[in-house]
């Protein structure tokens, strides 16, 4: 009894996690409009330096606000602020601040599929090979969404490795 009961849930939970997300999509998509993850900050209109900064304290790295009136709306909803992050003019990370709708999740869950959830954060996320959408509640009136490049971040990586072997080969 217990042996299908266990397949039961079993089969119940890949049907679920099977049609779950869509990640092909936010691999394509790429980021946020015409912000692709990735990009040169050079090719990013109205983009403006707001500081330099330390990525994980280790990682120099330059915050750009984003003005600029293609970004001032999704669909209805306001947009408040849009911030990407930059490791050596490669865009890494996309933060937007939205006015509070909760249309913004089911639209994302149209084009991403469901979103998983972390109880811990608080926070809705899709996950692709290359890409992580996160979205949650930024203040009381506001949404925020974070697009992060995994392949900008495995660079910073490599060259954290590469400082750690220059000092090795320093010996």
């Amino acid at each position: 009894m217990t042996t299908r009961i266990l397949l039961l849930f079993s089969i119940v939970m890949f049907v679920h996690t099977a049609r779950g997300q869509n990640t092909t999509e936010l691999e394509r998509r790429n980021g946020f409009k015409d912000i692709k993850l990735g990009m040169l900050i050079d090719s990013l209109k109205g983009s403006k330096l707001k500081k330099e900064f330390k990525e994980l304290d280790e990682f120099p790295a330059k915050l750009f606000t984003v003005d600029n009136p293609a970004y001032a709306k999704i669909g209805e909803v306001n947009v408040n602020k849009v911030e990407v992050k930059t490791y050596k003019d490669l865009v890494y990370q996309i933060h937007i601040v939205t006015d509070k709708d909760p249309r913004l999740m089911k639209a994302l869950e149209s084009i991403y599929g469901r979103s998983n959830y972390d109880m811990k954060k608080e926070t809705y996320f899709w996950k692709g090979q290359d890409i992580v959408l996160k979205f949650k509640s930024y203040s009381r009136n506001e949404l925020e969404m974070i697009y992060t490049s995994m392949q900008v971040l495995g660079l910073m990586k490599e060259d954290k490795g590469k400082k750690v072997q220059d000092i090795a080969d320093d010996f």
